[in-house]
């Protein structure tokens, strides 16, 4: 892997977030009216969306050719409005359009898990429960995540990654039944940590190497697309235990907001409430048997 990745071009990524999220919107979804079907652009043209947000079209031309430098913020809640953005998608282009520059020296800090946090997941038997950083790093988890999702103990540590995981390694794919979602989710963490930090190299040179290494990635990767996503259903498929459907929760760490623990739980009495139990009994019978080794 490259030592000295590129960074991310903020104004780049300013100019191509506001290009997508014009191009997914039609006239009529905004109450404009649409005058033939061939335009020549997919989407709202640069006027309608600055007629919509109420600037001129001068204004925002500059804006999607990245230059925010001087944006208010009551002209990008303007433009979040007209765009019809989410809560996550209004905050992301407010995170590239005034970058703060606090946030280089915020990127280069190496990323620690408190002891303390893997004592409390050593302690959770009943659930699956892993700590979660930035650009999806694998951080802590306890004996049932490492039994669902793999022993990331016997990674290396650059290798404990979702992004990695997910998309270069064939296993996820079996495992998570709908893997197609759950790439599109680590690749819109992804984006936001971009928003975030652009100036981090060690996510400039996972996004080189992913985009070079799948193409299914570089394809998620040019949608812009960001969102959050605190809490869900999953379903999965076990090579020992079978089908799973499980429910999540991610709860941010107040202390820093960058690392997220996350658990999973299954409905009490179901089939797959049986599988979480079956699957932690073999691990801890697996751990015994390899600590008898020792």
């Amino acid at each position: 892997m490259d030592e000295n990745p590129a960074l991310l071009d903020s104004r780049a990524e300013l100019s191509e977030f506001l290009r997508t999220r014009r191009a997914r919107l039609q006239p009529q979804d905004v109450g404009l009216p649409n005058f033939g079907r061939h335009r020549r652009v997919p989407g709202l043209r640069r006027e309608e969306l600055a007629q919509l947000a109420g600037v001129s079209v001068a204004y925002y031309t500059r804006l999607e050719q990245g230059n925010g430098r001087n944006v208010s913020g009551e002209v990008l809640d303007a433009i979040a409005r007209a765009l019809r953005l989410t809560d996550a998608e209004h905050a992301h282009l407010t995170r590239l359009a005034k970058p703060k520059s606090v946030k280089k020296k915020r990127a280069a800090r190496q990323q620690h898990m408190r002891p303390a946090l893997q004592q409390l997941l050593d302690t959770i038997q009943s659930v699956p429960a892993y700590v979660v950083g930035r650009r999806t790093d694998i951080l802590g988890w306890n004996a049932l995540a490492a039994a669902l999702f793999g022993d990331w103990g016997e990674l290396a540590p650059g290798d404990r990654n979702w992004a990695r995981i997910c998309f270069l390694d064939p296993r996820s794919r079996d495992l998570f039944v709908d893997w197609e979602q759950k790439a599109s989710d680590i690749v819109s963490y992804l984006r936001m940590d971009a928003g975030c930090y652009p100036n981090d190299p060690e996510l400039s040179a996972l996004v080189g190497e992913l985009s070079v290494k799948s193409e299914e990635f570089r394809g998620l990767w040019a949608t812009h697309d960001v969102r959050e996503k605190g809490h869900g259903v999953k379903r999965m498929h076990h090579a020992l235990v079978g089908d799973l459907t499980l429910s999540f929760e991610t709860l941010r760490l107040p202390d820093d907001c960058d690392q997220s623990l996350i658990m999973y739980h299954a409905e009490p009495d179901s089939a797959s409430a049986q599988g979480l139990r079956l699957l932690a009994s073999w691990g801890r019978d697996a751990s015994s048997v390899g600590s008898s080794k020792r």
